[in-house]
């Protein structure tokens, strides 16, 4: 049927797209290095011209992705998302409405920001709601990473396929999808599939036991955290704040108030501005008590007598580093830091960094930190840049262990952050600017007034996303304009459809589903969108209710950990197996479809 109509440009653009799908099913090979081989193999094949082949790099859809992940990090960082996250999620909830609000909430983030940025800030939230239900982290885990990337459907930035279909439609002579054009559907599927999951679907999630972490497991850290005049502890009891960091892995040790130390304080007594709090706490809760409370890490990098008002002070006043971070080391036996006192080292003075925790195991911890006496086995939790803290290991015969993804909160940046992006996607939606150039004008505000550190641009982005997406734009410009597309849409609709354009417009959305669960969901977009549009065609139809098809479709991966990196994210921390989603997703798929179909047909009428 197809050696009569195809020629060789057909012939070899139809071998390049079979070895590509196939390679992203089968290879061991990422996804962006099959991508790029193809795209090279299309130019040497003559089927892409050379001056053409990496214009993808510059294609608007590139460009507005790599602009939302810096953005997306940049409220990531802050802390942003953390203050509402812990401002929206109820604290004394059952297990359904837990889940509701988690999951709209992971929804309504996944709109605006990175999906996979949202799914993180919010795993450990959901890993602490699992312990506090009392139910398998998976069964939290599963339903917060479909909640998560139901909600990027809900806006044109929301995910990287609704721009690659909006940049096709451009390309096609109708203009661009609007920043809410995907809202009506996206938000009317995610609603469903989020009301399916929190009230029956979790209980399809098989229960697995957590399996054991591959990072260290560094213990309790012994902090010091300085009451600030706006913290929500002041005029509080010890016993009050104590049942706000109940479920925070943390307790208070001591107290200190006016350079006195008071061990094991009394519940009754009361917290004032100024105060010094000691606090045992997992490194991981760290983040959680200073966002929660407005607390503020008391570093020790030098001997000082100094009030703590004075030591804060101090802080301030030292220079802010574009490559600042955590990291724990480990004290070596042969450590020259071994029986000396934190408050005796210039760490400040000889390597710009500060100690801000210490941890040892086996020893209960209620001294200041700056009295203690550094022993061999201890951890230590540095903030510096990378070379300083390198030096001082090496200086002082530590090991690092890792660097610590904690985000130390910022008011200023919290609020300039979400204004830049708030403005970004205003904007983008009112159409005053391109979405392009509305979110590059937010990375360099973002950049101007310092809300992300220019050495960590480069590390936001997802450079294997770029390149994919980079890459398959000529391919798939060189799919429609072969009439490779039209071949594909032809099948569809005469062997399949039997010319039906309901049944195509639902064959599309099955296709880029199917796709979407074994391949990257940028990938399966740039595949379907010459399909979709070749169909339409055909058809004589209006092509919006097919690409609109392709955006949801590839949106939807529930059926395999590969299909979406929010699946991947919870994999290990849930116990999974590869075939424990479909369980769940298979339900999910069949409730996206028969909501979504109606509604294109209505919405976006063929």
């Amino acid at each position: 049927m197809f050696s009569s109509v195809m020629n060789y440009e057909q012939y070899a653009l139809g071998i390049i797209l079979l070895f590509t799908i196939s390679m992203f099913l089968f290879s061991p090979w990422r996804h962006d290095m099959v991508a790029f081989a193809g795209l090279v193999a299309a130019v040497l094949l003559g089927i892409v011209a050379p001056e053409q082949a990496f214009l993808g790099f510059g294609h608007p859809a590139v460009v507005t992705v790599g602009c939302i992940l810096i953005l997306s990090q940049s409220l990531q960082n802050s802390g942003a998302v953390d203050v509402l996250a812990r401002t929206v999620l109820p604290q004394n909830a059952g297990r359904t409405l837990s889940l509701l609000v988690l999951m709209g909430l992971g929804a309504f983030l996944s709109g605006f920001m990175n999906n996979v940025g949202a799914m993180a800030l919010l795993m450990p939230i959901a890993i602490q709601l699992a312990q506090k239900l009392e139910m398998p982290p998976g069964q939290i885990l599963m339903p917060l990473a479909f909640g998560t990337i139901l909600g990027g459907m809900t806006t044109l930035i929301g995910t990287p396929p609704n721009l690659i279909v909006a940049g096709f439609r451009k390309e096609a002579g109708l203009g661009s999808f609007g920043m809410f054009d995907f809202t009506p559907i996206g938000v009317s599927v995610a609603l469903a599939g989020i009301l399916f999951v929190a009230f029956i679907g979790w209980r399809l999630v098989p229960s697995r036991a957590k399996t054991e972490s591959d990072g260290f497991d560094s213990g309790a850290y012994l902090t010091e955290l300085y009451v600030t005049e706006s913290s929500k502890v002041v005029n509080l009891s010890i016993r009050e704040i104590k049942e706000l960091i109940k479920d925070m892995d943390a307790q208070i040790t001591g107290i200190v108030r006016n350079k006195v130390r008071i061990i094991a304080p009394n519940p009754g007594r009361r917290v004032t501005f100024g105060d010094i709090l000691i606090v045992e706490a997992e490194a991981d809760s760290l983040n959680d008590l200073l966002s929660t409370l407005d607390l503020e890490l008391l570093p020790h990098s030098e001997s000082s007598d100094t009030s703590p008002t004075s030591e804060v002070e101090e802080q301030e006043k030292e220079p802010v580093q574009d490559d600042i971070g955590l990291f724990e080391l480990a004290v070596m036996p042969s450590s020259k830091l071994c029986d000396r006192r934190i408050g005796d080292l210039a760490l400040q003075a000889r390597y710009g960094a500060n100690l801000l925790a210490l941890s040892r195991e086996g020893h209960k911890k209620t001294h200041r930190l700056r009295s203690q006496s550094i022993l061999s086995g201890d951890l230590l939790l540095l903030q510096g840049n990378q070379e300083s803290i390198n030096a001082f290991a090496s200086d002082y015969g530590c090991v690092p262990l890792a660097q610590r993804e904690l985000r130390l909160p910022n008011k200023r940046n919290a609020w300039l952050s979400s204004l830049i992006m708030l403005a970004s996607i205003s904007a983008a939606a009112m159409g005053i600017l391109p979405a392009t150039i509305a979110f590059a004008l937010g990375v360099v505000l973002s950049l101007s007034l310092k809300t992300i550190a220019v050495r960590k641009v480069y590390d936001a982005v997802d450079w294997s996303v770029i390149v994919l997406l980079a890459a398959l734009i000529p391919i798939a410009n060189a799919i429609q304009s072969t009439g490779m597309a039209d071949i594909i849409a032809n099948f569809l609709l005469n062997s399949l459809a039997q010319g039906n354009a309901v049944v195509t417009l639902i064959l599309i959305l099955v296709v880029t589903m199917f796709l979407s669960d074994l391949m990257n969901n940028a990938a399966t977009a740039a595949v379907m969108c010459p399909i979709a549009i070749g169909s339409a065609t055909a058809l004589n139809v209006s092509p919006d209710s097919f690409l609109m098809a392709v955006a949801i479709g590839a949106s939807c991966a529930f059926l395999t950990p590969i299909g979406h990196q929010n699946n991947t994210l919870i994999l290990g921390p849930s116990g999974f197996k590869f075939s424990d989603y479909w369980k769940l997703g298979l339900p999910l798929e069949l409730i996206v479809i028969a909501i979504s179909v109606p509604l294109l047909l209505i919405i976006w009428p063929l």
